[in-house]
């Protein structure tokens, strides 16, 4: 496997445009599972085989754990969609990042607005050694950049279909 390599500071670069530009698609399926209980079940792979993961009901919801579950997914993806932001933006700024940490939750609940289920989520960084102040702002504008965190504040367009 190469070496990581950082993306180009170039992607902060502001896009003028009348439609949005694609730039990348990430595609999975989900097989298999048991059909007997409204939670995911069976496996997730990524259409590139890189990502497999078995689902399974975690035991807070009457499930036997051993597998991941949609919402540790989705946190997984904030939290390195953070991450990723957040290093990009402080190499641009010319800011020495140590260490970082970012921690996601992603929340599965009751919604007592129409009483069936909604999701939300929590960003936590640590940004050791750095000046508060100046983590606070680079958090900030990580939270404007990152496409997952636009996501949960604006909402996300999203097609549904039916195929046989």
């Amino acid at each position: 496997m190469s070496p990581l390599q950082a993306p180009p500071a170039s992607l902060l670069d502001k896009y003028r445009g009348d439609a949005g530009v694609e730039l990348y698609t990430g595609r999975v399926s989900v097989r298999g599972g048991e059909a007997g209980h409204a939670r995911a079940s069976g496996v997730v792979r990524s259409d590139d085989g890189a990502l497999a993961v078995e689902l399974r009901l975690p035991p807070e919801l009457g499930g036997p754990g051993g597998g991941s579950n949609p919402e540790q997914l989705l946190a997984a993806g904030y939290a390195a969609c953070f991450h990723g932001a957040l290093v990009l933006l402080a190499q641009r700024a010319d800011v020495v990042l140590t260490e970082v940490c970012v921690d996601a939750a992603v929340t599965f609940a009751r919604d007592p607005i129409d009483g069936l289920f909604l999701l939300s989520a929590e960003i936590r960084v640590c940004l050791p050694g750095l000046d508060r102040a100046l983590a606070a702002e680079l958090v900030r504008n990580t939270e404007r950049i990152c496409p997952y965190a636009k996501m949960f504040r604006q909402g996300i367009d999203h097609v549904v279909t039916v195929e046989s």
